[in-house]
């Protein structure tokens, strides 16, 4: 599978012209520990889009949105465009959920940095969902679903543009799932935010995703969620037969 290219060579350049994109990514190719990890990936997102990047365990999902956040070598080209302030929720945290934390000094760390006011934690926590008292409570006390709209909460610090999920759902049960993903939508509507997700889940991405990205070790295939998510297609992503449920949702 090959990443679809896009735009107009520019003479003597190499790489597509970028034209309005928010992200505009050429021949990406990433190597770690001597091992080619991503190798000619092209795709671009426009504005408001919702990008799901989907493939099985190893293909290079998280690897990529590192990429994308300059935290791994890559060569290739990564264009943002430049009023694009950028918001991260890892699929984990290094921090023991056993420390003496709180949710509230969780944030208050990240707006001193910003040196934003700390006010503006109890408006994150109001914008996904979680009621004031969560600012004292420890982060251990909180369960999987709090704790992870407390770690969206934290990326909204700062009002960014665009957010990056990696696996968001990971470890949650299916009510709890489907409460994130709707979080996600609703940040998307209402404040005009692009997002990029990693996700396993594919009857979420089916609903929610405008655009698809797959990756496997094979290559790379991105389109739109009708185009991509089709038995052929799965079945050459993940090397067998898939399916997954999916149904017609009204907002």
């Amino acid at each position: 599978m090959k990443g679809r290219t896009l735009g107009a060579i520019l003479p003597g350049d190499g790489f597509p012209l970028i034209m309005a994109a928010v992200i505009d990514v050429q021949q990406l190719r990433v190597v770690l520990d001597g091992r080619v990890v991503i190798e000619d990936l092209s795709f671009r997102l426009d504005q408001g889009e919702n990008l799901a990047i989907i493939g099985p365990n190893g293909a290079g999902k998280t690897v990529l949105l590192r990429a994308l956040l300059g935290l791994v070598p890559y060569s290739g080209r990564i264009v943002w465009a430049p009023d694009v302030k950028l918001g991260y929720v890892p699929q984990k945290i290094d921090a023991d959920r056993h420390l003496p934390m709180s949710a509230g000094d969780l944030l208050a760390a990240k707006l001193r940095i910003l040196g934003l006011p700390e006010d503006g934690a109890a408006e994150a926590l109001e914008i996904v969902g979680l009621p004031p008292e969560t600012l004292r409570r420890p982060i251990g006390l909180l369960s999987g679903g709090q704790f992870q709209k407390a770690l969206i909460a934290f990326a909204l610090l700062g009002r960014p543009n665009l957010m990056l999920f990696d696996e968001p759902t990971a470890s949650l049960d299916a009510p709890a799932e489907e409460h994130i993903y709707s979080l996600i939508q609703r940040l998307q509507e209402q404040f005009g935010i692009t997002v990029i997700v990693v996700s396993h889940d594919l009857s979420m991405v089916y609903r929610f995703a405008t655009q698809v990205l797959c990756l496997n070790r094979q290559g790379a295939c991105f389109g739109s969620p009708h185009e991509i998510l089709t038995p052929d297609s799965l079945e050459r992503l993940y090397g067998a037969p898939y399916r997954f449920y999916h149904h017609e949702h009204t907002p």
